[in-house]
């Protein structure tokens, strides 16, 4: 029987190494060394409520995806660490996972989403488009072009999630 729920984690588990070791592993696998000069510090607390927040969906006891958020500005979370394990792909847990992560975020007050995902991930930009986010960026058929300067390789979105706010968002 599948049964599946989320919970919230902390952002230092011990849980969590397998399922971060698999997105950073990834990353290299995609990336290489790309990111390591854009590298910036995240410091745990930034994902603690109220103002963050990490979570994990399990299935059966397992973690199989993740996504967290933290302030971006006074009312807009950045969305994080959005993953799902490699051998459970297509199943829609990515797209949960950011539902949740949406609703989690408004229920905290805030009124929008920002993210940023690679220029080698074009599943997770199909995904964002696909689900209302506004690419801050041009949509090309070559992606590379942002792996280039004066780019730095990663592609932003914003989402207003309260639509009393988005009058205020333009």
């Amino acid at each position: 029987m599948n049964q599946q729920f989320f919970r919230e984690v902390s952002p230092e588990a011990p849980e969590l190494a397998p399922i971060l070791q698999g997105l950073f592993g990834e990353y290299a696998s995609r990336y290489g060394d790309f990111f390591k000069k854009h590298n910036e510090a995240e410091l745990t607390e930034w994902y603690l409520p109220p103002q963050g927040l990490f979570i994990v969906l399990e299935r059966d006891g397992e973690i199989i995806a993740m996504g967290a958020y933290k302030p971006y500005d006074a009312v807009t979370a950045e969305l994080k660490r959005i993953w799902t394990r490699s051998d459970l792909r297509r199943q829609g847990l990515a797209l949960l996972i950011l539902q949740e992560l949406e609703r989690r975020a408004l229920r905290a007050g805030y009124q929008r989403v920002y993210l940023t995902t690679g220029f080698r991930q074009p599943e997770a930009v199909r995904l964002y488009i696909g689900h209302g986010y506004q690419p801050q960026f041009e949509l090309r058929e070559d992606m590379e072009i942002y792996g280039q300067p004066p780019h730095d390789g990663r592609l932003r979105f914003l989402k207003v999630i309260d639509v009393h706010s988005e009058a205020q968002a333009s």
